[in-house]
């Protein structure tokens, strides 16, 4: 943990004691550890992409530095550019029809726009429903939020998608959040799926969030791509909005750059809740994400070479691992010559990187059900993957 991390304070809020630590502190004392010992570092922990922006958002950057008038406060006005190019991708890659001026909002990054967009459509008390595992800054904006969450076992018998027709008719959730191609299974969901779940939320008066960053990262490629990553605004706009982010489609992520589209109504509300927190994106930042969301994204095949390499490897320890038609993560669930599963996730992953150098994600860092996996992100060149599993087949499941 770092010294901050483990400050107590009399002036922690409730909304602040409510977020959860994170287990990836953890993982980076024993990295430490590692390191101390002399161990090369293979971090698979994070998924970060190590590929490089557009050349056209760069030169956009560039350009931005030299014009005075790109450091003054942003205003709406000023977001338009980057609005009707986010408007073209949707209408190009989705065929979704969108009015920037009203469907459309630039975020500082996605993680930010869904803590925002949960403080502007929901109420304390109010119940959120959460696929279960999911990506963890999920749970912090809930519980700054105040919301009761309610989580929705994602299950490999279900192809790793919620049950909707398990949720109590008793409960009233104000907002059903999803994210497919997903965070950490890597499983994909069908346009009939966002259709059925559309419907669902309709009739409840539900919000349906869908936070939708690996939409470039389908290995199905060419037109493909959009029916194994389709949007979930092509079952239509109405209490529907979502969340899309440059960091992994287009290599920004220090950028801290997106948008969120969809119902008007919500859309308002968020810029209300935005407009009495932060102001947009730099506009330098802006003009390079305008100029990335013109391009046909890159790097889809690099991360694909790296998926097929790491995947044998695993399946030659005895481990599960499906391939994943999307995203950038591998979920494998860990097993040993005598198919005996693990069942700590945490206290392996810890020693793993302990003892190899190698840091994962531990599935429970990412909910209940994540228990029993870990997660591979796929940030580094093939070989050094096959040799990470290699370092891996040495690691005990259970001390």
């Amino acid at each position: 943990m770092t010294r901050l991390a483990e400050t107590q304070t009399q002036w922690a809020s409730k909304r602040a004691a409510a977020v959860p630590g994170s287990v990836f502190t953890l993982m980076n004392g024993a990295l430490a550890q590692a390191r101390a010992a002399g161990l090369s570092v293979i971090d698979l922990s994070i998924g970060s992409s190590d590929q490089s922006p557009p050349e056209v958002a760069l030169k956009a950057v560039r350009q931005a530095t030299l014009d005075p008038l790109s450091n003054r406060y942003p205003l709406f006005a000023d977001t338009a550019p980057l609005r009707h190019s986010a408007a073209r991708y949707m209408a190009r890659r989705f065929g979704v029809a969108l009015d920037p001026e009203i469907q459309v909002l630039p975020l500082i990054g996605a993680q930010e726009g869904l803590a925002h967009l949960l403080l502007a459509t929901t109420d304390p008390g109010d119940t959120l429903l959460l696929p279960d595992p999911c990506y963890p800054p999920y749970y912090g904006a809930a519980a700054v939020a105040g919301l009761k969450v309610l989580p929705l076992p994602l299950l490999p018998e279900h192809g790793f998608l919620p049950v909707l027709a398990d949720v109590p008719v008793s409960i009233h959730p104000r907002a059903l959040l999803l994210n497919y191609p997903n965070n950490p299974t890597s499983a994909v969901a069908s346009l009939d799926f966002f259709r059925e779940a559309a419907a669902w939320c309709r009739a409840r008066g539900t919000l349906l969030i869908h936070d939708h960053p690996y939409a470039e990262l389908s290995y199905a490629g060419g037109a493909e791509a959009k029916d194994v990553a389709p949007s979930a605004l092509q079952v239509g706009i109405e209490g529907v909005v979502e969340l899309h982010s440059l960091s992994k489609s287009h290599h920004m992520g220090g950028y801290r750059v997106g948008f969120a589209a969809g119902d008007a109504g919500a859309i308002a509300a968020l810029a209300r809740v935005k407009g009495a927190i932060d102001f947009h994106p730099w506009l330098g930042i802006q003009a390079a994400a305008a100029a990335a969301l013109e391009t046909v994204p890159g790097g889809l095949e690099v991360f694909r070479e790296r998926r097929d390499a790491l995947v044998p490897a695993l399946h030659a320890l005895g481990w599960q691992a499906e391939w994943p038609q999307a995203s950038m993560y591998v979920w494998a669930r860990p097993q040993d010559k005598q198919g005996r599963r693990l069942t700590d996730s945490v206290a392996y992953a810890v020693r793993a990187a302990r003892q190899t150098g190698v840091a994962l994600a531990p599935g429970r860092a990412f909910g209940v059900s994540g228990e029993g996996y870990v997660r591979f992100a796929l940030v580094q060149p093939p070989d050094v993957l096959q040799g990470a599993a290699q370092r891996l087949a040495k690691v005990p499941l259970e001390e």
